[in-house]
């Protein structure tokens, strides 16, 4: 079923918790200060407090204003507020690595994620045109095994 979006179900107040604490520790990651991702996505300084600290539940336009400030996936926020099912969306290893790597600037995160993501793609193309060469050039008959 393309475009059935599956809502995960989890305790309200674990999935709040849960959720506050990863936007605060990205916040963090990200050298801002609670003032500063308030105003870089016009959400009000005592409303963010009360989402990091799981005390409200923000609405996806709000999580979507979060992503971008972060400079993180809107999926990834929509699955740790419990809005679309993990399973449909899962993160990728290098990404999450990337991001928590205290190591590199934000510059050079949003470089090396840039990288990845465009090896990825050409990966992927070159794998979707592999294949339909394959399809369109083979000599043989179908059901026939290839030489």
């Amino acid at each position: 079923m393309a475009g059935v979006v599956k809502i995960r179900s989890q305790k309200i107040g674990e999935q709040l918790g849960s959720l506050g604490e990863f936007i605060a520790g990205q916040r963090r990651m990200a050298q801002l200060s609670l003032r500063q991702l308030a105003e870089q996505t016009g959400i009000s300084n005592p409303y963010l407090s009360q989402i990091e600290r799981g005390v409200r539940k923000p609405s996806a336009e709000v999580l979507q204003q979060l992503s971008k400030a972060l400079r993180i996936s809107a999926e990834t926020l929509y699955v740790r507020a419990g809005i679309l099912d993990p399973a449909d969306h899962p993160a990728t290893s290098v990404e999450m690595a990337v991001l928590s790597d205290m190591a590199i600037t934000e510059r050079q995160k949003h470089v090396l994620i840039d990288v990845y993501t465009s090896f990825v793609k050409e990966n992927e193309r070159a794998a979707a045109g592999s294949k339909s060469k394959n399809d369109h050039d083979s000599p043989n008959k179908e059901g026939e095994p290839d030489a």
